[in-house]
């Protein structure tokens, strides 16, 4: 909301003294986000006045037609002569009152006026258009044309009152109210203690029988309608200058006298309002529901395919206009045109107001569902105050009798569903014991009142609520009125003491050492965000049957192409390093945890908590049946170096093994070992893909994957080459876990070395002939390592080689050599028995 300080003045009676800079830091104290002061006119200086263009001659022989003109300055040059200026604008005539700027004067942006010479001519000054004086768009995007009866040598700056400040004020969805100068002008005599002088406040005559008919349908989407007419408008009749300058300041384009006014009401008392061109009407005006399938054309253009959701006003022809959105094509007022026959101007006389309210959740759905976000709708959603549609309706229809030369109609139509005031309870201390400080009654009283509440009690008050503020509805939001009033800056800066006995659980001390191990070996976290859509999974190869398709679809997604919940975190991941793969960093390693969402097909429809209390069990159950399952996952990519090259010797690129590394590092925190096996799983290559298992109840679980990925992702996702990755399921990590860590018992006693090489068929998996080892070597083996797989003439066609590292300690001796070798033999002998094993050698 764009707030020019000279018309906020209108409404406050601010010290002449007081800056933007100054109100700005006022209305931040009461808890508005005011985002910048823009200083209109800064640096301007004159002599900048009204001229009369006495002559006109065209120069010919240029690319581009030029003008050279004699403008009547009156004694604003100084000499009394016309002043000669070349101009290259044509929406100008001879006799047309224009602003000129002379030599010496300087314009925003620090251009300096003096006389030059130009197309063969001396141009002394220059005709000026909005732009130039940085007025703002007008829709002409030529020569400010003036009405003409004003004098020539005016004092164009004040004139067209080009020195401003206007606040830039972020308006926060809870606060719809500030939409509007009357909502902002009592925030700021809130802020300063002034009193304020509501322009809402008009003499309204009652309603009676002979106002426009109007029929409301839908009494819960449109609970008030007004309507007014006003006849014998005149075609011809401008916007003047005041209110044009007012619309500029205020960020909207001056369209036409009739519309220029309801937008201008809108600006001023927050209440969106509509006109239309009553000749254009056909009988009744209505309020419904449309029909699936019917069609509109709105103000901008479009035609639009209506929603059985969407609430319209109708006459007897069908929609002519999407209700707190936008107008329809159809009933649109007609802008001024000469008829060729007669001369004479013809146009809108007759005009029908609308004011009304409408159900800001309706407006909210209607405004997204067609993608069409108006001023108007921007303040429905946010909600209006009711009480102001007849308020806004009066003073529209006064602005368009004084300025337009119309007649008010005697008929006055209210359409209203009756409502009762909204009161709250309040303990007079809550605000006290929200803030931790001490307010004290009056003080609460007095805030509340301040906001336009009606207060009474003692101890328990009860609080009537504004009708401009839909957004109190709590006793917590009573609250925060009185604590933002009396300053936030004031509140104590003091720390919650936490209860005793309390911390993480298991759980989260699980992720929180995941994150810190994947850190600690040099991966980055990337956060993304936990949308997707289906082409993504298309490009990881992912089958159509594959559990990963079962994705949760958002109703309302912030993008149409992701518009499902992620069923697996690599997606993200290879975004964010093909993202600073593309920035220049080559040598990547990122990682994420975070759930996924799967959807199983029994999910039930969620039902609404209350918020008056606790829900029961019974409720909470029921809205956790509703949710999808969210297993919690830790994935990593990594690309390029994973030891950088230099001095010390070469380097390594990253690989499958890093991958499966990153696994077990993960897995290693939940004090599991994982089993490592061959797999083929998308999105990774066939011959390069590890399935990651846990034992689970004696059981082996399948709990992740890992390994380069297959060429064609890597080529469909744009993509390094030789890219890997692992994804693991923390939970199921955390069911194989024995529980909490236990430290590690360091013997002081030596370890003993064994290795042994032993021959297998190339079938035969490394982990089965790893868990052989493991058990057949009983306690006293403290770690087993692989390190060397040998395939050659030496060992056989179709036979591998595996060579192993076998540690034995005992906790309480010095192990002798008689112990590992039987403990050696006895682990080979149970790797001969399960696998078929020979000894190498």
């Amino acid at each position: 909301m764009r707030v020019p300080l000279s018309w906020l003045r209108e409404y406050v009676d601010l010290p002449a003294t007081e800056t933007g800079r100054d109100v700005q830091a006022k209305l931040i104290d009461v808890g508005l986000e005011v985002e910048t002061v823009e200083r209109l006119g800064e640096g301007l200086k004159g002599p900048l006045v009204v001229g009369q263009v006495l002559t006109i001659e065209e120069l010919e022989g240029f690319k581009k037609p030029i003008r050279f003109c004699t403008v009547d300055v009156g004694d604003a040059n100084g000499t009394g002569e016309p002043q000669e200026i070349v101009c290259g604008a044509r929406n100008f005539a001879v006799g047309d009152k224009v602003v000129v700027v002379l030599p010496g004067a300087v314009l925003p942006g620090d251009f300096k006026i003096a006389a030059r010479k130009t197309y063969g001519k001396t141009s002394h000054g220059m005709i000026c258009s909005g732009d130039e004086l940085g007025m703002g768009d007008d829709g002409t995007h030529g020569i400010i044309v003036l009405p003409p009866e004003y004098e020539v040598g005016t004092d164009a700056i004040e004139l067209l009152e080009l020195v401003d400040e206007v606040l830039d004020i972020a308006v926060t969805p809870d606060r719809g109210y500030c939409l509007s100068m009357r909502g902002v002008a009592r925030e700021t005599a809130t802020a300063y203690g002034l009193p304020l002088r509501d322009p809402a406040l008009l003499d309204v005559p009652p309603p009676n029988a002979s106002g426009y008919p109007v029929q409301v349908s839908d009494p819960i989407g449109c609970d008030r309608f007004t309507a007014r007419t006003v006849s014998g408008l005149e075609p011809e009749a401008r916007s003047p200058i005041w209110l044009t300058r007012r619309l500029q300041k205020a960020g909207m384009r001056p369209v036409s006298l009739a519309v220029d006014i309801t937008n201008y009401v809108m600006l001023e008392l927050g209440q969106p309002l509509h006109a239309y061109d009553r000749a254009t009407v056909d009988g009744p005006i209505g309020v419904r529901r449309a029909t699936a399938g019917e069609q509109l054309t709105t103000l901008d253009g479009t035609k639009r395919v209506l929603d059985a959701q969407d609430l319209v006003i109708t006459d007897n022809r069908g929609p002519i206009g999407l209700a707190g959105v936008m107008g329809g094509a159809n009933t649109e007022i007609a802008g001024a045109v000469t008829d060729p026959e007669t001369g004479q101007l013809r146009g809108t006389t007759d005009v029908v107001i609308e004011a009304a309210h409408f159900d800001a959740i309706s407006i909210a759905r209607t405004a997204r569902r067609h993608k069409l976000s108006s001023e108007a709708a921007k303040r429905f959603e946010r909600g209006v105050d009711p009480e102001a549609a007849s308020a806004a309706a009066q003073r529209t229809v006064d602005l368009l009798v004084l300025l337009g030369g119309g007649t008010a109609g005697e008929g006055v139509t209210e359409v209203v569903s009756p409502r009762g005031p909204r009161t709250l309870t309040i303990p007079a201390d809550h605000p006290d014991k929200v803030a931790g400080v001490e307010y004290g009654r009056e003080t609460v009283v007095r805030r509340l009142q301040q906001v336009g509440c009606d207060v009474y009690g003692q101890d328990e008050l009860v609080v009537t609520v504004p009708s401009w503020r839909p957004d109190l509805s709590d006793p917590n939001d009573l609250a925060e009125e009185v604590i933002r009033l009396e300053g936030y800056e004031n509140l104590p800066s003091t720390l919650p003491k936490p209860p005793a006995g309390r911390g993480l659980t298991e759980r989260q001390r699980l992720h929180r050492r995941v994150g810190r191990v994947l850190a600690g070996a040099g991966y980055v976290e990337a956060l993304n965000y936990p949308f997707t859509g289906s082409h993504v999974l298309d490009q990881l190869g992912i089958e159509p049957d594959d559990p990963r398709r079962s994705a949760v679809t958002l109703v309302n997604p912030l993008s149409d192409e992701e518009p499902d919940l992620r069923t697996t975190l690599i997606p993200g991941l290879l975004g964010a390093l093909r993202r600073n793969y593309g920035r220049g960093s080559h040598d990547l390693a990122l990682f994420e945890t975070g759930p996924v969402f799967r959807a199983t097909g029994d999910e039930k429809a969620a039902s609404r908590l209350v918020v008056d209390r606790r829900p029961t069990d019974d409720e909470i159950a029921s809205l956790d049946a509703s949710l999808p399952q969210q297993p919690r996952r830790a994935a990593v990519v990594l690309t390029g170096a994973r030891e950088q090259a230099g001095w010390w010797g070469e380097g390594r690129p990253a690989i499958w093994a890093d991958a499966i590394e990153a696994g077990r590092a993960v897995a290693r925190e939940a004090g599991v070992e994982l089993i490592v096996r061959q797999d083929q799983h998308a999105p990774f290559h066939p011959g390069r893909c590890a399935a990651l298992l846990a034992l689970v109840d004696g059981e082996e679980v399948l709990v992740g994957n890992a390994g380069e990925l297959h060429p064609r992702v890597i080529k469909a996702m744009a993509l390094p080459e030789r890219t890997c990755a692992m994804e693991i399921d923390l939970d199921r990590l955390e069911r194989a876990g024995a529980g909490a860590l236990k430290a590690p018992t360091i013997s002081s006693f030596p370890v003993a070395t064994q290795d042994v090489a032993l021959i297998v068929d190339g079938s035969v998996p490394a982990a089965d002939v790893e868990a052989a080892l493991r058990d057949g070597a009983g306690e006293l083996l403290e770690s087993l390592r692989l390190f060397d797989v040998f395939t050659g003439e030496q060992t056989g066609a179709g036979k591998k080689s595996l060579a192993y590292a076998l540690r034995f300690r005992a906790p309480d001796r010095t192990l002798t050599a008689e112990e590992a070798t039987a403990a050696r033999d006895a682990a080979v002998a149970a790797a001969v028995e399960r696998t078929g094993a020979v000894l190498r050698g």
